[in-house]
């Protein structure tokens, strides 16, 4: 009799939890209704000292607690290759938006090089926050590499309008971030690579072929991305690049920094962030994962997330460990058990 009674128990529970999933689903997957459905694809007017544009997004599910918006790195790559959150995502009912940056494949590209600076993608960024309308009761960022700067520098003006900050493997100060790759990472290459790439750049021949093809073996493949096999977001990112501007603000590659970014520095203001905030860092990635460590403690309310498989884009080749973090941080802040 016992046996037969939690069986009926076991059966009422998953009864119970299907019926929940049943009426969860359509309302997560379910919204502009009053228009036509577009897989919850929208242009998003943008207003910026010479004008008007639309910036590309994609809105994923409907969950009015937890709306996350992810910044890709770059400047100016795409939204693309951080597609692998749509799965993770989509099955803890987070709603979450990608994004193409003003200049970036899907968005308006416009011409003027007065757009490109930190401080007009970060009102940018805040039209978007206005435009999902998410605020600080269930509005979460998440940056990576350039996307980790812009969050950090969106967070500093703006984190009253947030609950959550999430700092994808970027440190807070370039001049430091140039330093580790001439220091660390360039001294792991085998002399004679890192000879003929100094020798490259010396000329400033940076278009020269020969310069990616020493930099994707040893360089990008060690600390951007360490799978045998670059995921296809990432390759169709990469293709749909606006090198112009990733020139313009980051310079000619990821190994150090020497465009417009060169000298931003907000190590001594991370102390003004009191949101809860994750930094991530990992043990091949670009950025040293000591400074990322340091990061979380300089904040008011930290976290620090270590991939130990992982490189620049560990939401890749340290997935587990990453996503898991991620989703833990999220549920925490979500739940008023983060500390």
């Amino acid at each position: 009799m016992r046996y037969i009674s939690i069986l009926v128990l076991t059966l009422l529970i998953a009864s119970c939890k299907n019926e929940n999933q049943a009426k969860i689903l359509p309302a997560y997957f379910t919204y502009n209704q009053d228009k036509v459905e577009s897989a919850g694809v929208k242009m998003i007017p943008i207003k910026t000292p010479i004008g008007e544009f639309k910036v590309w997004t994609k809105r994923f599910g409907n969950n009015p607690k937890i709306k996350v918006l992810l910044l890709h790195g770059g400047p100016a790559m795409t939204h693309e290759y951080m597609e692998c959150f749509e799965t993770f995502f989509q099955r803890e009912g987070f709603e979450f938006y990608e994004y193409d940056q003003l200049g970036s494949y899907y968005s308006d590209q416009p011409k003027d090089s007065s757009l490109w600076t930190t401080e007009r993608f970060v009102e940018e960024v805040e039209q978007v926050r206005k435009a999902i309308n998410a605020d600080k009761e269930n509005f979460y960022v998440l940056g990576n590499s350039w996307g980790g700067i812009l969050a950090m520098e969106y967070a500093l003006k703006y984190q009253q309008n947030m609950k959550g900050l999430l700092v994808s493997n970027m440190m807070a100060s370039a001049p430091e971030y140039g330093k580790y790759a001439d220091e660390v990472l360039a001294k792991q290459m085998k002399p004679e690579v890192l000879a003929e790439i100094r020798a490259l750049e010396a000329k400033k021949d940076f278009n020269n072929p020969r310069y990616m093809e020493l930099l994707i073996p040893n360089f990008y493949k060690e600390h951007l991305c360490r799978l045998e096999e670059w995921p296809d977001g990432l390759n169709r990112a990469s293709k749909h690049a606006n090198g112009e501007i990733y020139t313009l603000m980051q310079g000619p590659s990821e190994f150090g920094i020497s465009g417009r970014l060169a000298k931003w520095d907000i190590k001594n203001r991370l102390h003004e962030i009191t949101i809860p905030t994750l930094m991530i860092g990992a043990k091949y990635d670009t950025m040293d994962p000591k400074a990322m460590e340091e990061q979380s403690k300089l904040v008011k309310k930290g976290r620090y997330l270590y991939c130990p498989n992982g490189s620049h884009l560990a939401m890749w080749d340290d997935q587990k460990v990453f996503m898991d973090g991620v989703i833990q941080f999220i549920h925490d802040v979500d739940d008023k058990k983060f500390n």
